[in-house]
This record gives structure tokens, sequence and C-alpha cells, in this order.
């Protein structure tokens, strides 16, 4: 079968012929070949990811063990601000946001080009275009961190009571600003070539960076030991991928037919000032409530700060987790809304959703129902003492709370900034819900302390999420939200039952290993017997697989 390329403008034909190539979700072989290499992808993904997050709680058990829950550690976290806003900023979302689609596109106009024309390559023209220019900015900004360290820590945590070594430790991590740019660039580019192994493996070799780091200097240096494991744990992330990045635009073809109508510069086509503002902007907004949540801790007894760190890190494994279904597919809606294909990319983010709601919820309902075990079989060592585990153990739950709220925010957002245009709405709903996240945590932590700023948190980050949900329909792609939240519904309504068997089961065993078991194997049981007799989409595939199997073992 062959297809005659044309420019998409109501011009004639072009003149050669290229082999049509079966799309992912175009038809049933493509349909088929696609839902493939994602779930292989997603796989790959989420098993990387698993490792990188393990060697997180790693790194974590070893601040708790060598620092406790103490000064030296609220101090250290201040200056882990930088590293998780760089995060946010430059790898996960903002950066991610705006480059992928930019690659999608020009990936797309050198599928339809054909390579028979000496002309730029559109891929090497936009990391021509934009590399320099970003790389730059980033080595700005991480010396302007430096230069301005000691107000930022004033400002982010005003009653600390040894400011200093704040201080010391945010100039260590502000070199992460460089780095994270340049892995987040490196990801961006890969992702949208469908190479997932190298980014997926940033955090493993980032985790990694920062325990080995700690481990060797943390008799001299203290806790900025960890500050400097950041920075060589940054490097690691860039070293990771660039090979992979170089090897790829090596292969690309040497030319492709650049569409007649735009004048503009190959690498300046793709990225403009107003998405980049766009996509920025909702990334810091969503990241400020980390900010809010350090200003409001540091007014509190020592080892507030501390405690929400950790179970806010532990809380969200289930969220993040629940997307990177969703970072594999992103380029595949981007690329979708590119050669104006609606229904696939309807199709595919519907399926995303209630995907990555299964996985979430059900990750909730066990950090919930056995909370006290898993605070103390990981950090329960050294410094780190029964007390500081009962509180973190309650913040972590209230957290828990909020995690459905945090997966659909992240696996929403990325629909509406995958056409690669810039739309405000977003930024907006992350606006509303920082400012509810600043005014419920002013007066929340006066009342419950530290667990009122864990609320907060939850309440702010749900009604963004129901913002983005509701106008799905008009700003974005256009899902079908009845369909939408009926599936999140039912889903919502098997975690609570299966919470609840976990707290009792839970409950039964005091050794607590063999809680933390009994918890999770009543949460899984229930929850999965639930998901199958509400009937819920996202269950099914996994239902059908399961009898398949089985008539085959018969």
């Amino acid at each position: 079968m062959r297809r005659v390329l044309s420019t998409g403008r109501g011009k004639a034909p072009l003149s050669r012929v290229v082999p049509a190539q079966a799309d992912p979700g175009r038809g049933d072989d493509g349909h088929r070949a696609g839902a493939t290499s994602l779930a292989r992808f997603a796989l790959l993904t989420a098993g990387l990811s698993a490792a990188g997050s393990l060697l997180g709680l790693g790194r974590d058990q070893a601040l708790a063990q060598l620092f406790g829950a103490g000064p030296q550690t609220d101090a250290f976290l201040v200056a882990w601000t930088v590293p998780e806003v760089a995060t946010t900023l430059l790898i996960e979302d903002g950066l991610a946001f705006m480059l992928v689609p930019a690659f999608s596109a020009a990936i797309a106009a050198r599928a339809t080009a054909g390579t028979t024309l000496r002309a730029p390559d559109p891929v090497r023209a936009l990391v021509a275009g934009s590399l320099p220019r970003l790389a730059l900015a980033f080595l700005a900004c991480s010396a302007l961190l430096m230069a301005g360290a000691r107000p930022l820590v004033a400002l982010l945590a005003p009653g600390l009571p040894d400011p200093q070594l704040a201080v010391d430790c945010t100039r260590l991590t502000a070199t992460c600003v460089l780095t994270f740019g340049l892995a987040g660039y490196c990801s961006a580019a890969l992702r949208a070539h469908t190479s997932y192994l190298p980014p997926a493996a940033i955090y493993v070799a980032y985790n990694t960076g920062i325990i080995a780091t700690l481990l060797v200097l943390a008799d001299r240096w203290g806790v900025r030991a960890a500050a400097a494991g950041v920075a060589v744990g940054g490097c690691l992330m860039v070293l990771v991928q660039a090979p992979s990045l170089r090897r790829r635009l090596r292969s690309a073809p040497l030319g492709a037919v650049p569409d007649a109508a735009d004048t503009r510069p190959p690498g300046r086509r793709s990225i403009n000032l107003t998405m980049m503002a766009v996509v920025l902007l909702f990334a810091l907004c969503r990241q400020s409530q980390v900010f809010i949540e350090r200003f409001l801790a540091s007014s509190l007894p020592s080892g507030a700060i501390s405690q929400l760190n950790y179970a806010q890190k532990v809380a969200q494994l289930p969220m993040m987790l629940s997307l990177m279904l969703c970072t594999v597919t992103f380029p595949v809606v981007a690329k979708a809304l590119a050669r104006g294909d609606v229904e696939q990319a309807r199709d595919r983010v519907e399926r995303d959703i209630a995907l990555a709601a299964c996985i979430v919820l059900s990750g909730a309902a066990v950090v919930f129902a056995c909370a006290p075990q898993i605070i103390q079989l990981l950090f329960q060592h050294g410094a780190f003492t029964a007390a500081d585990t009962a509180a973190t153990a309650a913040v972590m739950r209230v957290y828990s709370l909020g995690l459905l709220g945090h997966c659909l925010v992240g696996a929403l957002v990325r629909s509406y900034f995958s056409a690669g245009r810039p739309t405000w709405y977003p930024v907006a709903s992350m606006a509303a819900g920082m400012l509810l996240t600043a005014g419920a945590g002013v007066w929340a932590v006066g009342v419950w302390g530290v667990g009122g700023i864990a609320a907060a948190n939850a309440l702010g980050i749900t009604v963004t999420a129901l913002l983005l949900l509701t106008a799905m329909g008009r700003r974005s792609v256009p899902v079908r939200i009845s369909v939408v939240l009926l599936e999140l519904a039912k889903t919502l309504l098997a975690a609570v039952a299966a919470t609840a068997a976990g707290l009792l089961c839970a409950a039964r065993v005091e050794q607590p290993l063999g809680s933390l078991a009994a918890g999770c194997l009543a949460v899984g049981a229930v929850f999965g017997l639930l998901l199958w007799a509400l009937r819920v989409q996202a269950f099914s595939p996994v239902v059908l697989l399961a009898t398949r199997k089985l008539r085959h073992a018969r």
C-alpha cells in the first residue's frame, strides 16, 4: 500500500511517494502494534522509575539515619527546594510540555516532507536554534541562585535556627538548574523520538550520585554532603542521556523539505516565548505548594519540615508510577493532534486518565491503611525515633487524600499543552489552587499543626484537578467528561472500601512487616474485586488477559 504526500495546504501533491506506515492507534494492525509498543515502553519506564524511587527512598533513609528529623535535615530540605522546583520546571512538567510538542512537530514535518531535497532537517534545526540559548539561560539562573542564596533562604524559611547551613547547601544545589535543564532537554527530545530507556534511567543515576557522595563525605561535610550529591547526580543525569541523543541526531536524514509558506528559520518555528512563559508559570505555580509548606512549617517546632518531606516522598510514589503511562503517551497525543486526529487523542487521554486513577488510588489505599508500618520499616533507624514515625505517618495519611488530585493534574495538563499552543487556563487553575492552599494552610496550621499544612495541600490540588477536568471539553482535547467522571467515581468507591479492608487487616498483626503484608493483600484483593464488579473500563483488559491465560492453561 502506498500513499501520496501533500503539503496539507491545498497545494498539488508532491511528486514522490513513500510506503504507508502503521501509526500507533490508526487501523487494526497499527492499533495493536502501537498498543503493544506503548505497553512495553510504559513498563520499561515504570520499572526504571520504580528503581529510581527505591534509590530515592534509600537516599532519604540515609538522611534519616545520619541526621534524623532535626535542624540539620531541615536546613538541607530548605536547599532541597531548588532541585524540587527545577525537577518540575525543567524535567517533569514545564520544559517537557514545551519541547515534546515542538520535537513531535519537527519529527512529523521531517516524515511528511521526505528526504529527497537537501534542506535543513527540522529536528537538527530545532536543536541548533534552541539548545544554545536555553543552556545560557540555565547557566545564568544557576549563577543567580548561588549569588542570592542568603535572601532566598530568608524568604523560604525565616524561622530556621541555623540559616548559614541552609545557605551553604543552597549554593551547592543551585548547580542543578544547569544540569537539570540539559537533562530535561535531552529527555524531551528522546521521548519525542520514542526513546524511553535513557530518560527513564535519569533518577537511578541521580540518586546513585547523591547516595555515593553522602556516604563518602558525610563525616567531613555533614549534611552539606547531601547538597554536593545533588550537584554530582545532576551531572550523571546529563551523561546518561547525551550519547543516545547524539546518536539520534547523527542518524537523522540529511535533508527535508520545509513548509514553503513559513519563511522563519526552522529552529525558531516550533518554540515561542508565549508558550515558554505559559508552561513555566504553570510548573512554578504547581511547585509553589512546596514553598508554602516550607514557609508555614518553618515556624513550627524543629522537625516539622522533615516530617512533611518524608511523608510526601513516600505518599507520592503511587502518583509518580501512575503518571509513567502519561509520560509515555504524551508524544502520541501530541503527534495525533499535529496530524489532526482528534478522535485518537481523545480516546488515548480517556484511557490514560482511567488507568492512572486505578494505579494511584490503589497506592493511596495502601498508604492510608499502612502508613505507620511503612514509615517504621523505612525510616525508624538511628536518629529517627518512634515519635518521628508516628508524626510522619499521620501527615502521610493526610497527603494520601490529595493523591488523586495530583495524578489528575499531571495527566490532564499534558492534554492542554499537547497541541503545542499556549493556553492560560491551566495557569489560572493552578494559581487558584495555590491561593486556596495558602489561605487554608495559614488557618489550618494554627489548628492542626503540620497535619493542617498537608490538608491544605490536598484541598488545593483537588480543586485544581476539578477545574482542569470540567473545562477539558471546551479548552483542550474534547474528552467525554460524563464518562470520565463515572469511571473515576467507581474507582474511588472501590478505593474507599479497599482502604477500610486494609485498615482492619493491618491492625490484626503486630509485627510491622507482617502487618504491612496483610494490609497490602487486603487492599489488592478488595480493590480488584470491586473494580471487576463495578465494570471499571480500565480494569477490563486485565480481566480479559487473565481469562485468556486461564483458558490457555486449561
